[in-house]
């Protein structure tokens, strides 16, 4: 006989407690503790079978075989294709296209022969035949199942025996013997555990799509980004038109790598050259503009980076930026106060990477010092000119990394200059006409602009 018990479990972290609590103490959220029953079972052998321990060389390593989705930005992000046996859990805010792009990757290795199976919990069937006929032509590989227990699923993954496996989403899906609701704490957990034990058995790659809480993680408990291989975060605003997918966790490729689309009235569609996409509204006869030579991944990416001072009525100025850290923006303005003399805590400060994209990498911190002091200054940043560099905090412009592949891109779209630390001069050009300008510090710096 099954004893059960209840305890109170926090629906935002997944603490438990024996009492209720208006407050986690993990999380710190209000009114997310809530009652749930436990089931007890009896204990039982725990080791009636087992494996038992091998040497490593004896081990033989298992052959990776990758499913390419047809779509290349996506594969570039997933290190090739998706591993058999791989579960991938795709987050995002609402309306930004998470079930929208895996429609594509299903109908097109649906058109590739491959058998694919949609579990929707949000959407009805017909609703699902009205977006996918916007993608062109459909496949009779392609299933769609609008279910969320997870029995029912079990049976009809037993049936169908899919190359690929969508659930959309995780927070509606439930198990029938967990007595909690769907979406809370032991349902998540548990739903993803049963996937986990049957992408793996079977060696059938599936796709989780994950709710995301208001500060931009993906909600339920964070075992949930814990048990599953992939962690793909789908980022972009969506009054633009612009998306990037970010891997945060990959156990079969790098995380550094980024796929970057554009929505349109017939899907989403790759971005082939980014770089020219995002300068080409670029004004190049105003103060407070320059192109920031970065790096996503492997992949040079050329970003416009504007900025704007004014005079400040208020006791504390405002400092706003969007896309950047502003805990780099806050560094890089304290150098130009300390090291180059200028008065910007009289002026409210305000600086943007336009077309909606996230820089994190500090090699964008000489182009905020430039557009800054160019627009402080009133004086024009070369068109032809882009830059690249980390600035310390004494006021030096420190080394980055791949600079070949940074200044290859800048030439490819014709830039005629670059400015960029002194000591990533010292690497050959490899024949590209672009002229290096090597700067110390930035001080040295400042001097380029007219």
């Amino acid at each position: 006989m099954r004893k059960t018990q209840t305890i109170m479990r926090c629906q935002e972290c997944g603490y438990t407690s024996l009492k209720w609590l208006g407050r986690c103490p993990d999380c710190g959220e209000w009114n997310t503790i809530v009652e749930e029953s436990v089931a007890k079972t009896p204990k039982s052998n725990a080791f009636k079978s087992f494996n038992p321990a091998q040497d490593i060389i004896s081990i033989k390593e298992a052959e990776k075989k990758r499913l390419p989705t047809q779509i290349p930005e996506l594969d570039r992000v997933l290190g090739g294709g998706i591993v058999d046996g791989s579960l991938v859990l795709l987050g995002g805010v609402p309306g930004v296209g998470k079930s929208t792009l895996l429609l594509q990757v299903s109908n097109s290795m649906a058109l590739s022969g491959n058998k694919v199976l949609i579990v929707s919990g949000e959407e009805s069937a017909k609703q699902i035949k009205m977006r996918s006929n916007r993608l062109g032509q459909l496949s009779p590989n392609l299933f769609i199942l609008c279910e969320t227990d997870f029995d029912y699923i079990q049976s009809q993954i037993e049936e169908i025996n899919p190359a690929l496996l969508i659930i959309d989403s995780i927070q509606t899906m439930f198990c029938s013997d967990i007595s909690s609701s769907p979406g809370s704490v032991s349902q998540v957990r548990e739903f993803t555990g049963r996937l986990l034990r049957i992408a793996k058995t079977k060696g059938l790659p599936t796709f989780i799509v994950g709710h995301v809480t208001k500060d931009g993680s993906i909600a339920g408990p964070k075992i949930l980004e814990h048990i599953v291989d992939t962690v793909l975060y789908f980022e972009g605003d969506t009054h633009r038109n612009y998306r990037v997918v970010r891997a945060v966790k990959n156990r079969f490729g790098s995380t550094n790598e980024v796929g970057i689309f554009e929505m349109t009235s017939k899907g989403l569609t790759e971005v082939v050259n980014p770089s020219a996409l995002f300068l080409a509204e670029r004004p190049t006869d105003v103060p407070g503009s320059i192109v920031v030579v970065t790096m996503e991944g492997n992949r040079p990416l050329l970003v416009e980076l504007q900025g704007l001072t004014s005079s400040s009525y208020l006791n504390i100025p405002r400092r706003l930026c969007s896309g950047l850290d502003f805990n780099r923006l806050s560094l890089v303005l304290a150098v130009l106060e300390k090291k180059m003399g200028h008065h910007l805590e009289k002026c409210d400060v305000y600086v943007n990477i336009t077309g909606g994209i996230k820089v994190v990498e500090p090699a964008a911190d000489l182009g905020i010092a430039l557009v800054v002091a160019s627009s402080y200054l009133d004086k024009k940043i070369p068109a032809d000119v882009a830059a690249f560099g980390e600035i310390g905090l004494a006021g030096e412009v420190r080394f980055v990394s791949q600079v070949e592949k940074r200044l290859a891109e800048a030439a490819s779209l014709g830039f005629k200059r670059v400015i960029l630390p002194a000591q990533d001069a010292d690497i050959k050009n490899k024949g590209l006409d672009i002229e290096l300008l090597p700067v110390k510090n930035v001080r040295e710096a400042l001097k380029y602009l007219n």
